[in-house]
């Protein structure tokens, strides 16, 4: 049974009931179903308006949870949010961006989700809803494992948000397949970094998906790229060791060895030209 509330409120109480599943575009539920009955009763909050769309509030960005990425992908936001329209670009084809949804990326939890690596970097935190009340939590704690969040049964995410503190800030999405376009990502990095006035690295923020249980964020990377020179010499600062929390598995698309260098090649890659755009 198909269920369209219209409102959260309305949402959440049909949500309470036994055996209720949400969805927004459903592009990652029906798929999963292809061989199997689908849940015998689905919420669906595509079209709950207050869920939807991009918009500022004070020095934040908020992006509701049934906002579709495409929609994203044409949003007016700050160059430090390139990584993050990049993306959106690349999430399975333009029918799957029109429907397919950002909540829906996060909940469904993939190691492979292309958005979740410019929402590390970008330090977003997600917005739940329940009958409890609303709690919000930064992205790296919500995801958990692979399909596994911290999303309690009875709630909803209603929202993205994203600190527009980026003030210098430049940032790329780059993306290894198998082939150029509809590709389950081998690996993909996401990177931003601030320069200052004099051409220095004031912060950084690099994200790898694909090559863990969880996107990751590369913390030591980030500290030592801080008063770097941002020039094309920049890539050199990037270590293997910088990667040694990754745990790339072997699969059909690739071995866990060659996700582990290409995970090097692609930070290099987003770092040099980062740079190469501040000398451009």
């Amino acid at each position: 049974m198909l269920h369209r509330p219209q409102s959260t409120a309305e949402a959440l109480t049909l949500l309470a009931t036994d055996s209720a599943t949400i969805i927004a575009g459903g592009t990652d539920i029906f798929p999963a179903h292809v061989d199997r009955p689908p849940p015998k009763r689905l919420v669906d909050i595509s079209r709950l308006r207050d869920l939807r769309g991009v918009r500022r509030e004070a020095n934040t960005f908020r992006i509701g949870a049934a906002t579709t990425w495409t929609d994203i992908a044409r949003a007016d936001l700050p160059p430090s949010f390139d990584m993050l329209r990049e993306a959106a670009r690349e999430i399975g084809a333009v029918q799957i961006q029109n429907r397919a949804t950002i909540g829906g990326n996060l909940c469904n939890a993939s190691p492979a989700a292309d958005g979740v690596p410019p929402l590390l970097a970008l330090d977003a935190t997600v917005e739940l809803a329940s009958p409890r009340g609303v709690r919000t939590m930064p992205l790296d704690a919500f995801l958990l494992g692979n399909r596994h969040t911290a999303r309690a049964p009875d709630e909803i995410m209603t929202a993205v948000l994203i600190e527009d503190d980026h003030n210098h800030g430049r940032s790329t999405f780059l993306k290894l397949g198998a082939r150029r376009h509809l590709v389950i990502s081998i690996v993909m990095v996401a990177a931003l970094i601030e320069i200052s006035g004099d051409g220095m690295v004031e912060r950084a923020r690099i994200a790898v998906g694909s090559a863990s249980a969880v996107a990751r964020r590369l913390h030591d990377l980030e500290v030592r790229l801080a008063g770097r020179a941002a020039n094309p010499s920049i890539g050199d600062v990037v270590s293997p060791d910088d990667f040694a929390e990754l745990s790339p598995i072997d699969d059909l698309r690739a071995t866990g060895a060659y996700r582990r260098e290409a995970a090097i090649e692609l930070v290099r890659r987003a770092l040099v030209q980062l740079a190469d755009e501040r000398h451009g």
